[in-house]
């Protein structure tokens, strides 16, 4: 795969969209397989590709002589199958996989509108990809672009006013379905990113002291609670028991398979498990018990309707930023298409300056060397101006031009179209 000339850049993956947590579990990468999937990516030389993976959704994103390679290496380090993919996939191709990366990273296609969280996980997978040297400048720059737009949306826009992530839709919940939240005993498991912003949205939107919190790694609970001392801690040999007390229990452990289980609920009291995780964290079967209600990421991510239509009035101006820094974008990639053909044509140009020149001084009595080259090189100037405004036009076919250039102007034009791919 060494040679680009035929490549597209592609975005192709599931989401919320058209898959439910179920189906985009079976999709999702746990750490060791996105590693896996970026060194099978760079042994087969495919240059510049990254690998995203959050509740929401899974992609591949880069470069590829067709979707189908991206989509057999997702399939192949994931648990979902070809079949299952061509039913409830997308696959976004060159200006439709740029504008779809702005979108994702100015919280335009989150499945809560305006979630930012998504910005820190595009960050994490691009700095995974760089580790793993499966990045280039094109990406890298592209990137750049997407994360100032997404500042910019933030700051100068009401896109994330309201609600703001998963972590916070399941606060909201308690809040609008439990009438006395403040006084249910509520045990968070795991301490992710998701479990943080749960007890931090605990702390700052109720007033619930009765907040335990469990994690696999004991020392990261005892670095949390030093910075939140109104949370209890337990240990994770007393899950059972602690589940035992609840009312609540929310849970975000980021296993890839149950980490609650039949085993670990009591049948004697009412208990409402709020499930954040994808591929879930609480086995399904749960959900049959009389005594037990269980919410998953799918319902917690239905906002209430006022939030949402105050959002919504906001996509206007977030999509001008986004066609500002793509605009940025698409003339940097212009420009980094044509200017070597635009100096290889100028080079041939001053190459047949030369031989003119040189034919007319032979020829001609006097003749003014210095007038011949200032008044040529005027040619040559207007002339290479005049193709830099064609390719610069939308409508134009850069690779069409260039191979057009090289015809015209000779063969040195034709390794520089060759590269440009």
């Amino acid at each position: 795969m060494e040679d680009t000339k035929h490549k597209n850049f592609y975005s192709i993956g599931v989401s919320y969209i058209k898959a439910d947590a179920q189906t985009r579990g079976k999709f999702s990468l746990s750490a060791e397989d996105k590693k896996a999937l970026l060194e099978e990516a760079k042994s087969n030389n495919f240059d510049g590709v990254f690998v995203l993976s959050t509740c929401n959704r899974t992609e591949i994103i880069g470069f590829a002589e067709h979707p189908f390679q991206l989509i057999s290496m997702l399939c192949k380090h994931s648990n979902g199958s070809v079949e299952e993919f061509a039913k409830i996939s997308y696959v976004h191709k060159n200006q439709e996989a740029i504008q779809h990366l702005f979108n994702i990273g100015t919280g335009l296609d989150s499945q809560i509108l305006g979630d930012y969280e998504i910005v820190g996980q595009l960050r994490t997978a691009f700095k995974l990809a760089k580790e793993h040297g499966t990045t280039n400048a094109y990406l890298e720059r592209l990137l750049n672009n997407v994360m100032q737009a997404s500042k910019r949306v933030k700051n100068e826009t009401k896109l994330s006013s309201g609600t703001t992530s998963v972590s916070y839709a399941a606060v909201q919940y308690l809040i609008d379905n439990l009438q006395d939240y403040n006084t249910k005993n509520i045990l968070v498991y795991g301490l992710g990113k998701m479990g943080k912003h749960t007890c931090k949205n605990l702390a700052e939107y109720t007033q619930n002291k009765q907040v335990t919190l469990i994690n696999r790694t004991e020392q990261k609970v005892d670095e949390f609670i030093k910075e939140h001392p109104s949370i209890n801690k337990s240990k994770i040999e007393n899950l059972t028991q602690e589940i035992d007390k609840s009312d609540v229990i929310i849970v975000s452990t980021g296993a890839s398979e149950a980490t609650v289980t039949l085993e670990n609920i009591p049948l004697d009291k009412n208990l409402l498990i709020l499930d954040l995780s994808v591929p879930a964290n609480v086995d399904p079967s749960i959900k049959n018990l009389n005594n037990v209600k269980l919410v998953n990421v799918d319902e917690l991510s239905k906002v209430t309707d006022e939030t949402l239509a105050i959002r919504k009035q906001e996509i206007p101006f977030a999509k001008e930023i986004i066609e500002e820094h793509k605009q940025e974008f698409n003339e940097w990639l212009n420009h980094r298409r044509f200017t070597p053909a635009i100096n290889a044509l100028k080079q041939s140009l001053e190459a047949i300056q030369r031989d003119e020149i040189n034919f007319h001084k032979k020829k001609i009595n006097n003749f003014d060397v210095d007038q011949a080259e200032a008044i040529t090189s005027r040619f040559i100037q207007k002339i290479t101006t005049q193709f830099v405004k064609h390719l610069k036009t939308e409508e134009t076919s850069v690779n069409q031009s260039i191979q057009v250039m090289a015809k015209v102007f000779g063969t040195n034009l034709e390794k520089i179209d060759a590269e440009n791919h």
